[in-house]
């Protein structure tokens, strides 16, 4: 299968949902953006290294780095590879001089160890295809290499999704995604795929 290389272009916080982020990714030369839910302690450790801040104390992500690093293991890159009930699943491709080893892992702790090792992120276009949404030409691209801050985003009360038409769940989507409120957005494409 042909790997897709991704990129983190936001990380969203949902004052609704109070521990509650969102990892958005986006496809490198495309158009496509993969929410990921994930907790507070993985956004927090995520934009530490985006932001390349340096806590007094290293984190348990910035020990597993250093742990890698003593021993002379180098995280290659991250491949989210399945997705099963709205669960993703990922694997850390790590080589040493002698062998080449792919370890199971969050997807969440996986982002936060690429973006220490800065490695690339991959995905196939069938989590693409059941997960991803595609965004319009109107929003401004990010510099490789542009640091990505937290936004909050609100929603007001959570709507009904199964009371409402496709189309109306489509408009829907539409507009949470001009706001960026990622999560949401999440609620309401599985809420459209339930349908499909």
């Amino acid at each position: 299968m042909k790997k897709i290389e991704l990129e983190i272009v936001a990380l969203s916080h949902s004052i609704t949902q109070t521990h509650s982020y969102a990892v958005v990714l986006g496809e490198v030369n495309g158009l496509r953006r993969l929410p990921i839910v994930i907790g507070g302690f993985e956004a927090q450790a995520i934009a530490v290294a985006l932001e390349r801040m340096s806590p007094s104390r290293p984190l348990t992500h910035d020990l597993m780095k250093n742990f890698m690093n003593a021993f002379d293991v180098q995280l290659q890159e991250i491949v989210i590879n399945d997705l099963q009930e709205g669960i993703f699943y990922s694997k850390l491709i790590c080589f040493t001089e002698q062998d080449t080893v792919e370890i199971d892992s969050r997807t969440s702790d996986a982002l936060a160890l690429a973006v220490r090792f800065q490695c690339p992120i991959y995905t196939y276009e069938s989590i693409l295809e059941n997960a991803g949404i595609l965004m319009g030409d109107t929003t401004p691209k990010k510099e490789k290499g542009e640091a990505v801050g937290i936004e909050e985003t609100g929603g007001g009360e959570r709507d009904d999704l199964s009371s409402l038409s496709l189309a109306e769940l489509e408009t829907l989507l539409n507009e949470v995604l001009e706001n960026e409120d990622y999560i949401r957005a999440i609620s309401i494409r599985d809420e459209i795929n339930k349908r499909k």
